[in-house]
């Protein structure tokens, strides 16, 4: 078991700003690896100073590689609330970041299992994932690793819990099929040289609470991190337990 690196910050804002500051630094010592960046709204403040970087020529997001963590099945970039229009809005658009630097699920594809694949042969042809910035479920769980995943999954499809599906509606106007997801798995983000978590809100004191107990059990993913040789936690004081 090792060591988590713990940082409580004062709020939202300060929790961002010292993530986005490990990332680029990561950055600046591995310009052209590759890169994992979760959607949704708690990176969106780390991923909006990683382009403020980018914009005043402190780190070159253009020359990074990117592969996408998670996707509802059935939504595409189109979709607004999508993770993948998450990225490009925040990331991907603002940095102008070529399309061919970042792979994605293709989650209205008929043949889920190649996308998989896919992903799968992406990480490995970039040698792996260099950095991976994670937010955490109220239920535990890191990008679409719900409680009871293996801990042994590469890029998998699974039913998505009813917690997950409930609060995921905040993020569309419509109703949308949210009772199943693409996500790429524990074991991918066990073996990224760097996992960051970012945590915000009274909402996340479970997870949290989880984290800092010395048990790691599929019940709460996120306990997993506690296996990762270079993990770091970022929370504001509201997420501590």
């Amino acid at each position: 078991m090792t060591t988590l690196n713990l940082n409580v910050l004062a709020d939202y804002e300060t929790m961002s700003d010292a993530a986005a500051e490990l990332v680029i630094e990561t950055l600046k010592k591995a310009p052209e690896n590759l890169y994992c960046f979760a959607g949704g709204d708690t990176p969106v403040g780390t991923l909006r100073r990683l382009v403020t970087a980018h914009k005043k020529g402190e780190i070159d997001l253009q020359k990074a590689y990117f592969v996408e963590l998670d996707e509802w099945v059935g939504l595409d970039g189109n979709d607004k609330g999508s993770c993948l229009n998450y990225l490009e809005t925040e990331l991907f658009g603002p940095a102008e970041i070529d399309a061919t630097h970042y792979h994605y699920f293709q989650a209205k594809s008929v043949n889920l299992e190649n996308e998989c694949r896919a992903a799968n042969a992406f990480i490995e042809a970039h040698g792996g994932l260099e950095l991976v910035l994670l937010g955490v479920g109220v239920n535990g769980h890191l990008g679409f690793n719900e409680p009871g995943v293996s801990f042994e999954n590469y890029a998998h499809i699974i039913d998505l819990d009813s917690t997950t599906q409930n609060v995921g509606q905040k993020y569309f106007s419509k109703e949308v099929d949210r009772t199943k997801g693409i996500t790429l798995g524990i074991k991918h983000i066990l073996e990224a040289k760097t996992a960051i978590l970012v945590a915000n809100g009274e909402k996340k004191q479970a997870a949290i609470a989880h984290l800092l107990e010395e048990k790691v059990t599929n019940e709460w993913p996120v306990t997993v991190l506690r296996k990762h040789d270079n993990a770091h936690i970022f929370i504001d004081e509201i997420a501590l337990p």
